[in-house]
């Protein structure tokens, strides 16, 4: 009896990265993709902000931010259809317009990340802390970035070890926080409804839900949405795990979509929850305390729910931060990975562990390089970290905003289009990318006046130059490797392999 030798692993290429294919279904897709969002860091980091922009209009608010979102989920999905690449942004804004725009997505959505990573960090460590009744070391600032970066070390490492793990660790993690999230929303409601809320409290009203009226300026609209869109933000790694997804051209598309109105409901039940409990004054536990205004979800959390329930919440955050750890790890790691792959970063970033068939440099650089980040940012200016998440909103708007052009550009001339598809692939991603693009320029002006943010850095607020300063320091990166390498812009050199040429084509290359 003979027997037929295995087949062959694969050659890792662009088309064949060398990722685990069909590790993942519909529902793991979908919890990466919410969890990715971090529903309980987002809201605690951002619900005081969006008061202070917006007053009582915040549910509105977490609306409005959700019609961009959803157009551009759209257009992930429509280009995810005919181009399931791990490198999302990068590649397909590449392909439809240009290299140089398609490194500059790539670029945007590796700041992002590294700069959120940040933030997450501080989080975990200090709720750590907190979570076991350690204020002392929850309010010292080296104590809390050293537990930050071992948080995102060890999600580095989970991340590493395989997206099926991953995927399990999201699963508990994600169920963890959106079941104390929910507790918090009833008992709060229940409370305000009973009359047991305190004298802070404000009875819900249609009033919130309606933008037309409380005097809301454009410049407070804008900047309102940017925070919020900042919230919505990471469903996106619902399509970045697309060559790990069962049925790749379909799935991950349609777990973007689900994440985005998993994230709509989670975020307006909060919200009205929240403001209806504590209000938006700046006394006691008002959304808007300056003392508690980063973070008023804690202070509100411990009135409704008492000491116990406090630390339930607690851990609800947490949580959230430390699944977002992961899982913004996720979508980096193989945006480099395709950057690598297709010759826009050196070609050790396409490196696939062969066991866990996951990306080996790609990860630990993100991981490494989001620690030094996070260290060197505390030791620069601790103060900086309030304005990193107006500042990622930024290029998050950029970043998203170029994607929604690209399907609208690529499928605009479709064979064989219905008017269903007119929709969604071109009418509903384009006007998400200008919704977007129209409050990056409003909210950068803003954001450019000194008095913009909680610091300021040459005279210029330092949320615009986090924000503008990361997408020019692309440039300038961008530059450098074009005279370092030219194996991405012409192909002429490199070894045998594909790369992205001048107007978006492959280029298939010899030895």
């Amino acid at each position: 009896m003979s027997t037929s030798a295995p087949p062959a692993t694969p050659t890792p290429s662009p088309a064949n990265k060398g990722l685990k294919l069909g590790a993942l279904g519909l529902l793991s897709t979908v919890v990466i993709g919410v969890a990715s969002a971090a529903p309980g860091y987002s809201l605690a980091a951002t619900m005081g902000y969006i008061a202070d922009s917006v007053g009582t209009k915040g549910p509105i608010i977490m609306l409005l931010a959700f019609v961009p979102m959803l157009f551009i989920s759209y257009a992930y999905k429509a280009l995810n259809s005919v181009d399931p690449d791990c490198g999302t942004s990068f590649t397909w804004v590449a392909r439809v317009f240009s290299r140089r725009l398609g490194w500059m997505a790539g670029w945007m959505i590796v700041a992002a990340d590294v700069i959120v990573m940040a933030n997450l960090a501080q989080i975990a460590g200090q709720y750590t802390y907190d979570l076991f009744g350690l204020k002392g070391l929850a309010g010292n600032t080296w104590a809390v970035t050293l537990l930050g970066c071992v948080w995102i070390l060890g999600m580095t490492w989970i991340a590493w070890r395989g997206v099926e793990l991953s995927a399990r660790t999201q699963f508990v993690l994600l169920g963890l926080e959106l079941l104390a999230l929910a507790v918090f929303a009833v008992v709060a409601l229940v409370k305000v409804y009973a009359g047991s809320a305190g004298n802070l409290a404000i009875k819900p009203s249609l009033d919130w839900f309606n933008p037309f009226t409380g005097g809301i300026t454009f410049g407070a609209l804008s900047a309102g949405i940017l925070l919020a869109v900042f919230i919505y933000w990471g469903w996106d790694t619902a399509v970045a795990v697309n060559e790990e997804t069962e049925n790749s051209t379909v799935t991950p598309g349609r777990a973007a979509v689900l994440a985005t109105v998993v994230l709509l409901v989670s975020y307006v039940v909060i919200t009205v929850a929240a403001q209806a409990y504590a209000g938006v004054g700046k006394e006691g536990i008002g959304m808007t305390n300056p003392d508690t205004i980063d973070d008023p979800l804690s202070g509100i959390g411990e009135a409704v729910l008492g000491g116990w329930g406090a630390k339930f919440l607690f851990l609800a955050v947490l949580s959230s931060a430390a699944a977002s750890t992961q899982t913004t790890i996720l979508p980096t790691a193989r945006t480099t990975l395709a950057m690598g792959a297709y010759k826009a970063l050196p070609k050790a970033f396409s490196v696939v562990h062969p066991r866990y068939q996951t990306p080996t440099v790609s990860t630990w650089a993100m991981g490494i390089v989001s620690v030094a980040f996070y260290a060197g940012l505390t030791w620069l200016s601790p103060a900086s970290l309030t304005d990193l998440i107006a500042a990622i909103g930024l290029l998050i708007a950029f970043y998203y905003g170029l994607t929604g052009f690209a399907s609208a550009w690529h499928f605009r001339k479709e064979p064989g289009r219905t008017a269903k598809d007119l929709w969604l692939k071109v009418i509903l991603p384009f006007l998400g990318g200008v919704i977007l693009v129209a409050a990056f320029f409003k909210s950068a002006y803003d954001y450019a006046q000194p008095n913009a943010g909680e610091t300021t850095l040459f005279g210029i607020g330092g949320v615009f130059v986090l924000g503008i300063g990361s997408i020019l320091l692309g440039i300038v990166l961008m530059i450098v490797w074009n005279a370092v390498s030219r194996a991405y812009f012409q192909g002429a050199t490199m070894r045998a392999g594909v790369s992205i040429g001048e107007h978006g084509e492959l280029i298939t290359t010899a030895e």
